[in-house]
């Protein structure tokens, strides 16, 4: 792999976030081009992977639940959270080319999480990466004919309080955390995005990372209106 563009798309939706990943997905499954990662801070909202049960939405309240196309079940995306999204050919429909995407997604959430004094690791069978039995990041992904989307959420400054609202992946033993709970003080998600953007180029082997202007990607028709509607549906908060 040589080229990635990357985007923080600041503060945005969910669905929005979504639609912009499936057309760049589009385009990529109609033409070759260059990989993308997005990063994104999404308000308040709960998601429901393909394998997610309601009954594991607790109290939504006035924050709405969305099911969507990710693999997993339910959990919670809101503001001081770090959501990324890798758009990659995996330039292969072989499993074990997915099974190779995710370690090395998760080896950049670990050696991220070290470069701010954290041990963060992996607990199979079950997904995302851990302090202990304490889930920093969660892990949901889909990939639609070897190209990837949806990804990981890393909590930096999350208010872990709407945790409590949901079952998170459906594990009910687990707890959750974030960087700034470990610490005992805020973090600059800024520099927890620049140390995260290079050690994910380093584990992909990128050898040319530029930033890309959101403007430019709707100038090649990466639209939120071209997105395949039925891939998300909302569901009524509680």
């Amino acid at each position: 792999m040589a080229e990635l563009f990357y985007k923080d798309l600041g503060r945005m939706d969910y669905l929005g976030a979504l639609a912009l990943q499936e057309g760049i997905l589009e385009r990529k499954q109609r033409k070759a081009s260059a990989d993308v990662l997005l990063f994104v801070e999404h308000p308040h909202v709960y998601t429901l992977g393909r394998s997610g049960q309601d009954v594991n939405v607790l109290a939504a309240r006035d924050v709405p639940v969305i099911r969507t196309s990710r693999g997993g079940d339910v959990t919670y995306h809101g503001p001081g959270q770090i959501v990324v999204y890798p758009i990659i050919d995996l330039r292969s429909k072989l499993r074990k080319e997915v099974h190779r995407y995710l370690s090395n997604l998760e080896t950049s959430t670990i050696r991220t999480l070290n470069d701010f004094g954290l041990d963060g690791m992996r607990r199979p069978p079950y997904t995302g990466i851990w302090i202990d039995n304490r889930k920093i990041a969660a892990i949901g992904i889909a990939v639609r004919r070897g190209i990837t989307f949806h990804g990981l959420a890393l909590n930096v400054n999350t208010d872990l309080s709407y945790f409590k609202r949901i079952i998170p992946c459906g594990l009910a033993w687990a707890d959750v955390t974030s960087m700034a709970g470990e610490l005992g003080k805020e973090q600059s998600a800024e520099r927890v995005r620049e140390r995260f953007l290079i050690h994910f180029s380093e584990a992909f082997g990128y050898r040319d990372v530029k930033e890309s202007d959101l403007a430019r990607m709707e100038n090649r028709r990466w639209r939120i209106e071209d997105r395949d509607s039925p891939s998300s549906i909302l569901h009524p908060s509680n």
